[in-house]
């Protein structure tokens, strides 16, 4: 990671207040904002971390942006993912550097820029929007962050499937997740990893009903809530707002059932048989 700001770099002025700009260093132009303007020149060569001021004198520090500062941050014409659910997304779906994953419902490109950042330069991310002007505003974020060369972008209906097959890992972001299920299945590989996400309970549900129809397992529904707390020694306590229900995360694994029982298996008396550990993340480690 870079020391020095240099040309072509994407930048982050925060001032003391904790609100920002993002933007891309150009040498020549300049920054105009309400604490005053900023020349790209005097901000090339300066170490992160430092505090800049502007020519009204207003204080700024130097950062490179985080991946959820640039998202909140995403032009956008429709909802976005909210990183307290992305970062639990990306660790369920198993998203690491160098691999492939699908997604349907580019939106904005919220959740496709968490993705190209995951899998790095030598990884690809794939998806779907049924809407054109919704992908070209995806293409326009990515370009603007240098994260498109990772991301290969179609736009068509789901409803006929997809032209991947194999996959380890696929992201669902649609209004009726439960009328795919079928086509996300021949689109895994078998074990693989499965996430959705969807506003209310009775998507939810139709969501379960489907993935149990087409042979997925270990369903799981989760809601993260976040809640920020005052950074003050002297009297530390919760903010009086907090990012509640954003939607449903549903996670499942595409699996392949025997069709006959193995042979020679008897099943033991109640009184005999060992007590099964019901599948919970918190018993894991």
């Amino acid at each position: 990671m870079p020391t020095i700001a240099s040309p072509g770099d994407l930048i982050q002025l925060m001032d003391p207040d904790g609100k920002y700009f993002i933007f891309r260093l150009v040498p020549g132009q300049r920054l105009e904002t309400h604490r005053g303007i900023f020349q790209h020149d005097a901000l090339i060569g300066r170490a992160y971390g430092a505090e800049v001021r502007s020519h009204l004198d207003k204080s700024f520090y130097l950062f490179t942006p985080s991946t959820a500062d640039i998202i909140q941050q995403l032009k956008r014409s429709s909802q976005i993912l909210f990183p307290k659910d992305i970062g639990l997304i990306l660790l369920r779906l198993n998203i690491r550097p160098g691999m492939t994953v699908l997604e349907t419902g580019t939106g904005s490109g919220s959740m496709t820029l968490a993705l190209a950042q995951a899998v790095g330069p030598t990884g690809r991310v794939i998806s779907y929007d049924v809407r054109p002007d919704m992908q070209n505003l995806a293409r326009r974020n990515l370009e603007q962050v240098g994260l498109l060369d990772r991301v290969t972008l179609k736009s068509r209906d789901i409803k006929e499937g997809f032209d991947e097959i194999d996959v380890e890992s696929f992201f669902l972001d649609v209004g009726n997740p439960y009328d795919y299920t079928a086509q996300i299945y021949r689109a895994l590989r078998g074990g693989g990893h499965f996430g959705c996400l969807v506003p209310t309970a009775n998507q939810v549900s139709d969501l379960i009903i489907s993935l149990q129809r087409e042979m997925f397992a270990f369903i799981e529904v989760v809601e993260v809530l976040m809640r920020e707390y005052k950074p003050v020694a002297a009297r530390l306590r919760p903010m009086d707002r907090m990012i509640a229900h954003t939607g449903y995360l549903v996670f499942a694994r595409p699996v392949t059932r025997s069709a006959q029982p193995a042979p020679d298996a008897e099943t033991p008396p109640d009184d005999e048989a060992g007590v099964e550990q019901e599948h919970n993340p918190e018993n894991q480690e």
